[in-house]
């Protein structure tokens, strides 16, 4: 039998790089990921570096700080791998979406996301209440980009639809979350409850406003057959990021009767047509 030397002395040695390989190959990365960026100033600007400085570590001349490689690669979100491998060998943080099996189809659109598109902040929404079909839902959730490559949403179920249900009214079991992808002419989200209790498939498209800022669509649940109820029209208004704003909206969250919504919403839902 080997002994522990004997494994040592028999695995193969790795040549070492030299500090100009490791610059190159950080370079060769940095310039990758930033293809999809019309701007490299701009891009330099989000990360706090200066663009002359940024351009050197593209270039190989240079190779930032501990703390300036942290930021990079949180803001790409990839790892320190970056030194050694060619960015796309390496798998991405979090990355079922966005690795190898999946990212040229639900990974694309989620990066293919922008802000023009979605943008981020606030959002009022109402549906019809899966729980009460004569009632409206009213909620509020928070759209936000997570470095470069993923939009995230989050917001809370109504308490009365918990209390209707006998469920906990606490925040923690209250709260939803889920993720964004940009669709064909529209965008589209999956969310879920903590520990995958429900899950909701949702999708919206821009509607003429005056201020832009309303999406149509609508809201599927995943329920066994019979369960009531599953698909309803939906409507998201696009509130900002003005937090004053948009405690006034939370204060409206709630059960509400149809003649008690807001009249554009009123008229996006259509509550005297069914679904189709």
């Amino acid at each position: 039998m080997h002994n522990f030397q004997d494994a040592k002395a028999a695995k193969p040695a790795k040549t070492a790089r030299s500090p100009a390989q490791l610059r190159t190959m950080f370079g060769t990365n940095l310039r990758h990921l930033t293809q999809s960026y019309s701007s490299i100033s701009e891009l330099a600007r989000q990360l706090g570096i200066n663009r002359t400085q940024f351009n050197r570590y593209m270039s190989g001349e240079s190779f930032p700080r501990p703390d300036i490689l942290d930021r990079i690669c949180n803001f790409f979100e990839v790892d320190a791998r970056i030194l050694l491998e060619p960015v796309e060998t390496i798998g991405r943080q979090g990355q079922i979406l966005n690795g190898p099996f999946l990212s040229d189809f639900l990974g694309h659109g989620i990066r293919d996301l922008n802000e023009s598109a979605f943008p981020s902040g606030f959002y009022r929404f109402t549906r019809r209440s899966f729980v009460s079909s004569d009632q409206f839902v009213i909620g509020l959730v928070y759209a936000f980009r997570s470095g470069t490559t993923a939009t995230f949403i989050k917001g809370y179920e109504a308490r009365e639809a918990m209390r209707y249900q006998g469920l906990s009214e606490s925040p923690t079991t209250r709260e939803f979350r889920g993720v964004v992808t940009a669709h064909e002419d529209g965008v589209a989200f999956i969310i879920s409850r903590r520990h995958a209790m429900t899950y909701s498939f949702n999708y919206l498209a821009r509607v003429g406003s005056m201020e832009n800022n309303f999406w149509l669509g609508y809201v599927a649940r995943t329920v066994r057959d019979g369960s009531g109820e599953r698909v309803t029209r939906m409507v998201y208004e696009h509130l900002g990021d003005d937090r004053a704003r948009a405690r006034e909206a939370a204060r409206s969250r709630g059960f509400a009767k149809a003649e008690d919504l807001l009249p554009y919403h009123r008229h996006l839902l259509r509550p005297d047509e069914p679904f189709r």
